[in-house]
């Protein structure tokens, strides 16, 4: 069980203090309940370049990354379709040094024409150098635009086209960030070698009268029931012939999310998985396949991928892997082998909590979700699924005209 003590500022900002004596280091983790999805359709890209901006100066600090380093501090950000989360990992001694740079990107960015060109300059050449000139780079922004019709998972972080990260004006950014990274939309979450009283002082100085901002409240569109199968076909210069195949999935408070998580496991956890010993070892048709799921907060996708040995037809390649998973719709799954993934589900939760760093990152995401409490909750969660679950999620997941897929054909 993680122990923790949580308590809410006057201004709404959520707290939640974990403490490990057993390190000399201290972690802040903040997550703001912003992401991808929270964007206008017709200006996204946005919550990722707030990534890049956050690190571009705020008003009373130039300079972001100096103090930090002079403590012996390091940072990192990360965001996501759903989330985005900025955090630190500091000497406990000199965590106040984390406080006062923290607040001062909560109290406000150092606008400017400057920062903003420097930032979206970064954030374009990222675009082109991952997403439009790599093999295989565009992948992921046709299928989400495939896959979602209505919901705001149909673009990728990165935005849905370049030209709204090269039209993004300085009214648009600012008005984005006095939305979302206000006390009141925040997760703020202190672990390691700390105590209660003294976060709860340095939390009061540092983040208590910063402006509450208003409570954002997420009304995004539903993605309808897809009630037909859909395809897409690209040639394109390409090293191999890659098959891609999603299914949609249920979201991540739904209990469902642990059956799939787990079933996506025992199709492709690994070397003894299933597609990989029938279609890579035995059938020789991919020389890589995966199954994997977004793991996404709203209703997600479960995806198939693989890159198909040369000489292989597209056709045979995805007959075989319906195959395998027409064996999931047909029989239960052994009780070794889903035992067998609950272990190892089991052992990388176990790893995880092995690191203050990553503890502190699940306080905050669980609590953004709804409680930090729930992250002691998700090994029974993992525990109480059968093999009938498996069973009826395969045949619920598994539908033809739940089912869209992408062949990338290589033009060579």
């Amino acid at each position: 069980m993680i122990q923790f003590e949580k308590f809410t500022l006057s201004n709404g900002l959520r707290v939640i203090v974990h403490q490990d004596l057993s390190t000399p280091m201290a972690v802040m983790d903040i997550l703001y309940d912003v992401g991808a999805r929270d964007e206008d359709p017709e200006k996204t890209g946005f919550a990722h370049l707030f990534e890049h901006l956050m690190f571009g100066g705020s008003v009373n600090i130039p300079n972001y990354d100096e103090p930090l380093q002079m403590a012996g501090g390091e940072n990192n950000a990360y965001t996501t379709n759903d989330l985005t989360n900025y955090y630190i990992q500091i000497p406990a001694d000199n965590l106040e040094t984390a406080f006062w740079l923290e607040s001062d990107r909560m109290l406000s960015l150092a606008f400017s024409e400057k920062s903003l060109d420097v930032q979206r300059k970064v954030v374009c050449e990222e675009f082109k150098e991952h997403y439009l000139t790599k093999p295989y780079g565009d992948v992921w922004h046709k299928m989400r635009e495939l896959a979602y019709k209505k919901h705001p998972y149909r673009w990728m972080t990165i935005g849905k086209e370049l030209s709204h990260i090269e039209n993004a004006t300085l009214q648009d950014v600012q008005y984005f960030f006095f939305k979302h990274y206000r006390p009141v939309n925040a997760v703020l979450v202190v672990a390691g070698n700390v105590t209660v009283e003294k976060v709860r002082t340095l939390a009061e100085k540092w983040f208590g009268d910063i402006p509450a901002g208003e409570k954002y409240k997420r009304n995004l569109p539903a993605e309808p029931e897809q009630k037909e199968e859909r395809k897409l076909e690209i040639k394109t210069n390409v090293p191999l012939d890659a098959l891609y195949k999603c299914w949609h999935m249920g979201s991540r408070l739904d209990r469902k999310y642990y059956i799939t998580d787990l079933l996506t496991d025992i199709l492709s956890g690994g070397g003894s998985s299933r597609l990989y010993q029938s279609l890579v070892k035995e059938k020789q048709l991919f020389s890589n396949i995966e199954c994997h799921h977004f793991g996404s907060t709203d209703a997600g996708l479960v995806v198939v991928e693989g890159k198909l040995v040369k000489g292989i037809k597209m056709e045979q390649a995805e007959k075989a892997v319906e195959e395998e998973l027409d064996k999931m719709k047909q029989s239960l799954v052994n009780d070794t082998e889903l035992q067998k993934v609950k272990n190892k589900t089991e052992s990388m939760i176990a790893f995880e909590d092995m690191s203050v760093m990553s503890r502190a990152n699940s306080l905050a995401y669980y609590e953004t979700l709804g409680d930090a409490a729930w992250m002691n909750f998700e090994l029974e969660k993992y525990g109480s699924v059968t093999t009938e679950d498996i069973l009826q999620e395969s045949r619920n997941i598994f539908r033809k005209e739940n089912c869209n897929t992408l062949y990338y054909l290589s033009s060579n």
